[in-house]
């Protein structure tokens, strides 16, 4: 690499860096002043605080990276832009594509963090900071679904509990359903079942079966039975963010098991999984822009290119945030709403990089 590569990749990575080491202590301030008030009134331990604090910096810094490379990179080209240094070195006889290859390595270099970061590292922090946050932050409001749950657990059989809790693994109001070529089978009724992990079985009080036949059906009763189930209580009612705190592979694997499942909520995990392949794209993407808008010397200075990228950094989120509530509460293809901000800016930052380089 050159001199005029390592100048520019050094500001990249350090001014992307610096920008995370200034907004982080800003989004863990405001958050304290927000959440502190209940901390304190639940008496959650010091050591608590500190490691959510921790889980948030991660949380965070993976959730904003696209709005912080973007701004830093906004930052440092313009400060170059106002120098004159970006005429010097297109007055060189540097091509416009090759000022902007050192921006595109280190784009990659944060591509390969942001991977990292999502696929690995933010997982791990995710289900800290949220547990953190229904234990100690939400009152004990329930972080699953624990009323009328109504699943498929595999081709040929359905349940239903009116009420689960998770804490003693108890479902009341049981009933099992299978079905062979769309046909009732057999019918399965308890008033509760329980798992009993001691012995890896579980307990249907009030037990009732129906067996259909063609020339009648047949009743079995019993006041208890224990027997064993394809099925785990736990994972038919999964927490609301586990797709958050899962590995990329296990949550491919969670997927194509809630799937077998019959689950309302793929939309919800397929989201998530596709934005891990989808933000560190957006660093390609958000660079050329950056570059593309900052590098011209504007009348109004650092403050126009800032104002301008600010702007189209929050619409990015916004377009990002809308179209997968939208996927998650609808049918809408999860890919197409998680890459589609990427393709509209993607478009843009191939219109502006022509007329950047003109």
């Amino acid at each position: 690499m050159k001199i005029l590569d390592w100048y520019i990749l050094k500001r990249y990575l350090g001014t992307f860096i610096g920008m995370l080491l200034l907004f982080i202590p800003i989004g863990i301030t405001v958050n304290l002043a927000e959440k502190i008030d209940k901390m304190l009134a639940n008496e959650v331990p010091f050591v608590e605080v500190a490691i959510y604090y921790l889980n948030f910096t991660i949380y965070f810094a993976n959730l904003l990276f696209p709005l912080f490379l973007f701004l830093s990179v906004i930052w440092f080209t313009s400060k170059l832009a106002n120098n004159t240094e970006v005429i010097a070195f297109l007055s060189s006889g540097v091509s416009f594509y090759r000022f902007l290859r050192p921006y595109l390595i280190g784009a990659t270099l944060v591509c390969i963090g942001a991977y990292i970061l999502g696929t690995y590292l933010a997982p791990n922090a995710s289900r800290g900071f949220n547990e953190f946050t229904y234990e100690y932050l939400k009152n004990g409001k329930a972080a699953r679904e624990t009323r009328n749950v109504y699943r498929q657990i595999n081709d040929h059989d359905y349940i239903y509990v009116s009420r689960f809790t998770p804490s003693s693994k108890m479902g009341q109001n049981f009933t099992l359903e299978h079905f062979e070529d769309n046909t009732l089978q057999y019918k399965i009724q308890a008033r509760s079942i329980v798992y009993r992990p001691e012995d890896t079985l579980y307990r249907l009080n009030g037990y009732k079966k129906r067996i259909v036949g063609k020339e009648g059906d047949i009743l079995i009763s019993k006041p208890k039975l224990d027997t064993l189930f394809s099925f785990d209580l736990e994972d038919l009612t999964p927490l609301e963010y586990i797709a958050e705190t899962l590995t990329t592979p296990r949550l491919r694997e969670f997927i194509d098991k809630e799937r077998a499942r019959g689950s309302s909520a793929i939309n919800r995990y397929e989201v998530v999984l596709y934005k891990r392949y989808s933000l560190p794209v957006s660093a390609y993407i958000l660079t050329i822009i950056a570059v593309a808008v900052s590098s011209m010397k504007r009348r109004g200075g650092m403050g126009i290119n800032l104002a301008l990228g600010i702007s189209l950094a929050f619409i990015f989120i916004f377009f990002d945030k809308v179209f997968g509530t939208i996927s998650e509460q609808s049918d809408f293809s999860p890919m197409v709403a998680v890459w589609l901000p990427n393709v509209l800016f993607g478009i843009l930052a191939v219109y502006l990089l022509n007329r950047a380089k003109r």
